[in-house]
């Protein structure tokens, strides 16, 4: 991937940095100077930036040439194993494993949880070929129940359910430190991080965002919670826990980087799910168990092995 430099004149002047970058480069596409502007690949003046962040001229922006966004083939499926928990006509409900990514995107066009339903089971075209039948996600190392759509109305129905934050959704999670609290609720807002563009922090202009938890076990130096979400933002639970102090175990990326389980995902599973099924409107829930990994580290605590 070739980096060139652009200088914004008169004509970008006081436009939207996304809307410059695709002036000035008609290989890149508006959505995906987005996309690349929110991961920290274009950058202004050497520094991130947010998309709507206005531009003045003699600026310069730091951008790939061109940017392969699809692959030359289009999705396809793979003989991947993948552990269903429930399914019929409208909904599968799988517990996902970690290293696994929800659905195909820049980098990761393959080994997806998309890749391993396509050519299995029919899925809904709601979002797109890239992302059938996926009504929510989990974070690629993040672990459990997810419920993926069979058909289109089934896909709208659950995501109204989203929306309205019907969602039944409880988490288990281990955590650095001990809490002294039996139980709170974190309500800040969640936004994309001012200066690393990879990353979500609390920050003051940031989405609403509702994490509920209470503490199941406490340790020497770390304590076992299980964490309901109202909301779903982008690395909530993650970023929450940090944010007051109490990093997730394994989290490469909101923690401090020690692992001194070497656990290889971080410690955060989708424990239950429950929904109100699209066609019967029967409320159903389902529950994932643990992964071995995180089964054992908890084992070892609990014996006072570490």
């Amino acid at each position: 991937m070739e980096i060139i430099e652009k200088i914004i004149t008169e004509n970008e002047d006081g436009k939207r940095l996304d809307a410059a970058v695709s002036m000035l480069n008609e290989k890149i596409s508006r959505t995906l100077a987005q996309e690349l502007i929110k991961n920290g690949t274009i950058l202004l003046d050497g520094k991130p930036q947010k998309v709507s962040s206005k531009v003045r001229g003699g600026q310069v922006v730091t951008m790939p040439e061109e940017y392969n966004t699809k692959p030359n083939e289009d999705i396809l499926p793979e003989d991947i194993d993948i552990d269903i928990l429930y399914e019929d006509e409208d909904i599968i409900v799988v517990n996902k494993p970690k290293d696994m990514v929800v659905h195909p995107a820049v980098g990761n066009w393959t080994g997806t949880l998309v890749n391993a339903m396509l050519g299995k089971h029919d899925l809904s075209d709601e979002n797109g070929e890239f992302r059938p039948g996926i009504v929510h996600r989990l974070d690629k190392n993040t672990t459990g129940v997810m419920v993926v759509a069979k058909n289109n109305n089934a896909h709208n129905l659950l995501a109204s359910q989203i929306q309205a934050h019907d969602f039944k959704k409880i988490y288990v999670a281990l955590v650095k430190g001990v809490i002294p609290e039996n139980e709170a609720i974190i309500e800040l807002p969640i936004g994309r991080h001012p200066t690393d563009r990879k990353k979500m922090a609390v920050v003051k202009d940031g989405r609403d965002a509702y994490t509920k938890f209470k503490v199941l076990e406490r340790f020497d130096k770390y304590t076992f919670v299980e964490v309901e979400l109202k909301t779903g933002r982008t690395h909530q639970i993650r970023v929450h826990m940090s944010h007051i102090g109490y990093p997730i175990v394994g989290d490469d990326t909101y923690s401090n980087g020690k692992n001194p389980f070497g656990v290889t995902s971080q410690m955060l599973h989708s424990k239950t799910l429950g929904i109100i099924h699209p066609t019967t409107k029967e409320y159903m829930e389902f529950e994932a168990p643990m992964p071995e990994e995180f089964e054992s580290v908890l084992a070892k605590l609990r014996n006072n092995e570490f």
